[in-house]
């Protein structure tokens, strides 16, 4: 059996965020030591959206002192509550003047796709068809390659109203599946935003979302407001061994 290539997967810390209890920077530096307490270590480290609560430049500044002893190459994506121009000054990404952050990367046996589903100053997501267009064109370009998709708003549906009222429209959901299912070689879709572990099914590929670092969605179908749980937190661990791609959720160690 080969040794695994490992994708790191956090998610949500809201650096800055007062609103649920708790402290983001604790969060973040605690699934921080859980990453690194593994006997194998991660080969590359995604972020998938909210780094920051505000925005502010003063918080990429520290996310990016926390997760440094990762010691891996690190990819970021927009949430929400993230500003493109802010995180191309910070960690070097297109967006700079802008637009959607939208990039690929070939990481060993993957390809990781970063998609931009923010809608800038709102909560709910969006795909519209300029950045659908450009997705098509970018898997097209890599028929072959095994890959990951990773977006902050993930493609699905949870069954709680209040976390759904911020997803992504069901329309924009459905083009989406009509792209992936053009491209074979997307093997899985990953996200965030929900503050919860959740997997579904889009164009016949899984969806996998993780914790959020600060603070989890309690599960309540039907609920109208969102409500925060005290639940661990997690990340994601996905592994490529001999060829095939795993993913797991592993809850942090508070005490570690």
């Amino acid at each position: 059996m080969s040794s695994p290539f490992l994708l790191a997967q956090l998610s949500d810390p809201h650096i800055g965020a007062e609103w649920a209890g708790g402290d983001p920077v604790a969060g973040l530096a605690a699934a921080v030591e859980s990453v690194r307490a593994m006997r194998r270590q991660p080969d590359a480290v995604l972020v998938s959206g909210d780094l920051a609560d505000n925005a502010a430049d003063a918080e990429y500044e520290r996310v990016r002192e926390l997760l440094a002893p990762l010691e891996a190459p690190l990819y970021v994506l927009p949430g929400n509550h993230d500003d493109r121009r802010a995180m191309g000054r910070h960690f070097g990404v297109p967006g700079a003047g802008g637009e959607p952050v939208q990039y690929s990367v070939e990481l060993g046996p993957l390809r990781l796709v970063v998609l931009d589903t923010t809608r800038p100053g709102e909560d709910p997501g969006m795909l519209d068809a300029e950045r659908l267009g450009w997705l098509d064109a970018e898997l097209a370009a890599a028929p072959e390659a095994p890959t990951l998709l990773a977006m902050h708003h993930a493609p699905l549906v949870t069954g709680v109203p209040a976390l759904d009222d911020f997803g992504l429209p069901a329309a924009d959901r459905r083009a989406l599946g009509e792209v992936v299912k053009r491209h074979p070689q997307v093997q899985r879709l990953l996200g965030g935003h929900v503050h919860r572990t959740i997997t579904a099914e889009l164009g016949g590929r899984a969806v996998v979302t993780v914790p959020s670092t600060y603070v989890q969605a309690r599960l309540n179908l039907g609920a109208e407001q969102t409500e925060w749980a005290p639940e661990p937190a997690g990340f994601g661990l996905h592994a490529v061994l001999d060829g095939e791609l795993i993913s797991h959720v592993q809850p942090v160690d508070r005490a570690g």
